[in-house]
């Protein structure tokens, strides 16, 4: 180790509620670390929400460790305010050993073991590395977006605030899953004229049965299945998240409802070309999807609940409310009045600075249960690492304890 050098036995990369949470074990097992953030913990609830934001999960999920929610209505949805005062309160309730504004721009190996890390300029070399940065670095929009002429205004979701944000003048939304159908209704609740090109996300019921559908799922153990008893196995990682709402106190987020009320919807946007917007042909079918895998879970719920002998109320069978017209008719974005566009159609993980065998040929990165192949480097955060709480509130806390017990050879029990 040259004098430049530093040395601690385990490096985090990443200060949001994963990254902390593997602090928070590491604290209490006396284990010696640090955390680095490129900017300041947890601060993506603050930074990249809109304002109206809420949880889509009930509030009980919110279990980080020595931290589960304690509020007065647990089966409610945290507002945005409410979310950041929850993580805030979950780094103040322990001391990590936290560094803010100090991004990590390479980790690669050593020869002889273990790994040097640069951040902040400093080079550190540590036995144990934790990437705990998230999959969502890099908002995609695509590379024709730059040819839209400049007076129509553009804005990622994560940027998006609130509809007085936007032009005076109709909005298209471009992609359906979480957080383009809650925009949608945002925008919609304002009052604005709204077109949504809507993709191949799956949707579920807030309520079913006389109980939140979460509800259900938990009982019926669906939480803790893991990614390897998954149908899908490896491929449930890649799906889109179901469009809900926890939005006063929740409720379905009915696309067709929409369109009944004015909401002009249309398929998967293919291109824009001299701001004439253009869509596959596939609009019933996205719609036909979603509703089709909101039924199923619907008849899980129905087969457990006939399996258990629970006495329940019975609900009539979903009825669209709205059925396109099946044409495909290209939308000329100044003739509709169309003054923005919000994209909603994800992330990107930056790995870029990670140089180390731990990536498939896709540059995705290949674990078990968040731990590689590679001695001493574990993923912790993302979507199934493990259970489908993984990359949440409500499973976080589980994974970070499974590898604090591989960082400290001993069995570490879940907070």
């Amino acid at each position: 180790m040259t004098q430049t050098e530093k040395s601690i036995p385990v490096i985090i990369v990443g200060g949001g509620q994963a990254g902390l949470s593997m602090s928070w074990y590491l604290c209490r097992e006396k284990v010696e670390h640090i955390v680095f953030e490129a900017k300041t913990a947890c601060h993506s609830w603050d930074d990249e929400r809109w304002d109206n934001f809420c949880l889509v999960t009930p509030n009980w999920q919110c279990e980080l460790p020595g931290h589960p929610y304690t509020g007065k209505d647990p089966h409610g949805f945290m507002v945005k305010q409410e979310i950041i005062e929850y993580v805030k309160g979950f780094v103040n309730s322990f001391a990590p050993p936290l560094h803010e504004h100090t991004p990590v721009t390479s980790i690669t190996r050593q020869d002889g073991g273990g790994y040097r890390v640069v951040a902040g300029g400093t080079v550190w070399l540590a036995q144990h590395v934790v990437i705990a940065s998230g999959a969502y670095q890099d908002a995609v929009i695509p590379g024709y977006a730059s040819a839209i002429e400049s007076s129509i205004y553009q804005v990622h979701s994560q940027d998006y605030r609130n509809a007085d944000q936007l032009p005076e003048g109709a909005v298209l939304v471009v992609g359906s899953g979480q957080s383009g159908a809650q925009i949608v209704e945002d925008l919609f609740l304002e009052k604005r004229k709204v077109h949504l090109c809507v993709g191949s996300a799956p949707r579920v019921s807030r309520f079913y049965r006389g109980k939140d559908v979460v509800d259900w799922l938990a009982d019926m153990k669906f939480y803790d299945l893991t990614v390897e008893n998954h149908p899908l196995r490896d491929g449930a990682r890649d799906k889109t998240n179901h469009y809900v709402t926890g939005r006063n106190g929740g409720h379905d987020l009915d696309l067709r409802l929409f369109a009944k009320n004015g909401v002009g919807l249309h398929g998967t946007l293919e291109t824009i070309r001299d701001e004439v917007a253009h869509f596959l042909p596939d609009l019933t079918e996205n719609l036909d999807d979603a509703d089709k895998t909101n039924a199923d879970i619907k008849k899980s719920i129905d087969a457990y609940i006939a399996r258990e002998g629970i006495s329940a109320p019975v609900e009539d069978p979903y009825v669209p409310v709205w059925q396109p017209d099946g044409s495909n008719t290209p939308l000329d974005l100044k003739a509709a009045g169309i003054t923005s566009i919000i994209w909603c159609i994800g992330f990107r993980p930056d790995y870029r600075w990670i140089d180390v065998p731990v990536f498939n040929g896709a540059n995705k990165p290949v674990w078990h249960r968040g731990v590689t192949d590679l001695p001493g480097f574990y993923f912790l955060g993302l979507p199934w690492l493990h259970t489908w709480g993984s990359g949440r509130f409500s499973g976080v806390s589980r994974d970070a304890a499974w590898l604090a017990s591989q960082i400290t050879g001993k069995d570490v029990p879940v907070a």
